[in-house]
């Protein structure tokens, strides 16, 4: 989610890449809440970190959840700056489907307002 809300509001601005620890796979729920607000996430896959660790320079590597941030390497190489946004991860919701969609909604929502707050301080900082 956050890799596709930074990348509709700043892929003019950033080269937007997102990896994880343990991929696997786009969950169906993550590509519902984003096609309710019309943002598909055609072409987003689901990478490992290896794919990108010491092959591209980072500007910012941004977190989004505890066990990430916890995990990730602390050495990893090119980055200028790294950032934790933590969310809660909606696919460890329990309960009914309508409960869990709504626990995506909510974190969609969060992450969405996190990538425009922090986008609004970029730009107050650029000036």
């Amino acid at each position: 989610m956050a890799e596709a809300l930074l990348r509709h509001y700043a892929g003019d601005r950033f080269a937007v890449y997102s990896a994880g620890l343990d991929p696997k796979g786009i969950h169906p729920m993550t590509v519902q809440v984003m096609e309710e607000i019309g943002i598909p996430l055609v072409g987003q896959h689901a990478k490992h970190v290896r794919e990108y660790m010491g092959k591209l320079h980072f500007g910012y590597l941004i977190t989004v959840c505890a066990a990430a941030e916890q995990q990730c390497p602390t050495t990893f190489p090119d980055i200028s700056h790294r950032l934790h946004w933590s969310f809660d991860d909606p696919a460890a919701e329990e309960g009914t489907a309508e409960e869990k969609l709504q626990k995506f909604r909510e974190v969609r929502d969060q992450i969405n307002r996190r990538v425009q707050e922090w986008l609004t301080k970029q730009d107050a900082e650029k000036t």
